[in-house]
């Protein structure tokens, strides 16, 4: 069988981790198939609102489609990634402070920002020479945030042809950051540059 160059993961749930989820993941476990580069973690999207009576609530579906997510593709990454492959998980700019306002967001990005640079470790299990960071994005462009945003200033908002385009270079081994790095996405002008979280 030949050994695949490149395996997305797209695991986007919205109840959490469901039966079509934990089947992929059973299903990608027991593959034979090994060294996988890069692989893609990709969560749900956020719940801006936070009220009182919702807080755990919330709190317990940011987990579970973040942080879940982002340990399943960890584990994935740590059996079948590629000597010198890419994990790349998403956590969130605003996660770098308080979340007020949506504080189980908050909550599950900043826990995904502490995997990243846990797996980037020496004794993580992870592949040599593996890159693991977590992009940082303000808000990306997307139909669904067009959707419940419309007034909103486009030209501030992160396309994904740019996240593509920054994934594809390090699967090239251009410009890699350094493994660990919490790379905020700051877009302006329709023009995007990336500032990585000290």
């Amino acid at each position: 069988m030949n050994r695949p160059m490149l395996a997305l993961l797209f695991l986007e749930t919205v109840h959490g981790l469901n039966r079509s989820s934990m089947f992929l993941l059973k299903s990608v476990m027991s593959c034979k198939t090994t060294n996988w580069t890069p692989l893609f973690a990709w969560q749900g999207a956020g719940l801006a609102a936070m009220q009182k009576k919702d807080l755990a609530k919330n709190a317990d579906l940011m987990w579970r489609q973040s942080v879940w997510t982002s340990t399943i593709s960890a584990a994935v990454a740590a059996h079948y990634l590629k000597d010198g492959g890419v994990l790349a998980l998403t956590g969130a700019k605003p996660a770098l402070q308080g979340t007020p306002g949506m504080i189980g967001y908050g909550m599950s990005k900043a826990a995904v920002h502490q995997l990243t640079r846990s797996l980037a470790g020496s004794d993580s299990g992870m592949p040599t020479d593996s890159l693991v960071v977590s992009i940082l994005p303000v808000t990306l462009d997307t139909p669904m945030n067009r959707k419940w945003m419309p007034k909103a200033d486009f030209t501030t908002w992160t396309t994904l042809t740019e996240v593509a385009e920054l994934f594809h270079k390090w699967t090239k081994g251009v410009e890699r950051p350094k493994s660990g790095s919490l790379l905020q996405l700051i877009t302006k002008d329709s023009k995007t540059k990336l500032v990585d979280s000290e």
